[in-house]
């Protein structure tokens, strides 16, 4: 299986595990920068050059020896399920993508149909009922992730635990997870820890938000979109990010942990 997910700089300075809708995007730029002092021009996700990647089939030799070596500091970035799946939607289902496309061409018809989830759309200014056509995205997300259908679940909504989880299990250790909600605080202790060939002041860093602009904005605050039956969902899919990454689930509106991560108890859970 080896280690998907995983990005390196070229300078083998950090691995970072990517998990989507968790600051990837800033991420990949600070280590693209801390290699070569520019950032990339782009989406990082579509750089083929300057970072290496698991996709890249000639990284793959490289990241793997270093992994399984952890010759260099390992780290990975987690954030609160409900804005991670809130955010999910509004990019993935309700937005429109960079390529001006629908995600996944059929996905949103599909939707429609099936859940009954209205998105909206440019020429009506996205005017649709968000908070019903985000819970029954969720009961959508559920059936993906317990039963694989209609379709596998997709990584911007499967668990955190799961992309976290492929690291640990195939020989990695992590030195660090950070929370995308204090996440200078976090990246700070990174670069606190690595050797970059360009230093990085993470106060001049721009934020990286690929998914900005292109769809509704979130008019309701977090809590609202989340009733009984919708946390019982949540529950269902997220249980084991809630416990391992300290999030609160009795109450949607605190999206700040409760804690810091236990390593220890992330790669005990997480190895087999």
């Amino acid at each position: 299986m080896g280690f998907p997910g995983t990005w390196m700089t070229e300078s083998e300075s950090v691995v970072y595990r990517v998990v989507p809708k968790c600051a990837c995007s800033s991420i990949g730029q600070i280590l693209f920068y801390s290699d070569h002092g520019r950032f990339f021009d782009g989406d990082i996700h579509d750089s083929t050059e300057g970072l290496h990647k698991w996709a890249q089939e000639e990284s793959q030799p490289l990241i793997e020896a270093n992994a399984r070596a952890h010759r260099s500091y390992a780290f990975s970035c987690v954030r609160n399920p409900y804005t991670r799946i809130l955010s999910s939607f509004f990019d993935k289902i309700a937005g429109i993508q960079r390529n001006g496309k629908r995600y996944r061409g059929k996905l949103v018809p599909m939707l429609t149909q099936k859940y009954g989830v209205e998105v909206g759309s440019p020429e009506d200014d996205f005017q649709f009922d968000q908070i019903a056509s985000f819970r029954r995205f969720v009961l959508f997300a559920r059936d993906t992730i317990r039963f694989r259908r209609p379709m596998d679940p997709d990584i911007h909504w499967s668990a955190m635990a799961g992309h976290v989880g492929t690291y640990v299990a195939n020989g990695g250790r992590y030195d660090h997870i950070l929370f995308t909600e204090k996440f200078n605080e976090g990246m700070q202790v990174v670069l606190d820890h690595i050797e970059t060939p360009v230093k990085v002041d993470l106060a001049k860093v721009p934020r990286f938000n690929e998914s900005e602009g292109h769809g509704p904005k979130r008019l309701h605050p977090v809590e609202d979109y989340f009733d009984d039956l919708t946390m019982h969902l949540i529950w269902e899919i997220y249980h084991d990010d809630f416990k391992l990454f300290r999030y609160d689930f009795e109450n949607p509106a605190n999206k700040m942990p409760l804690g810091e991560v236990d390593l220890d108890e992330v790669h005990a859970k997480l190895s087999d």
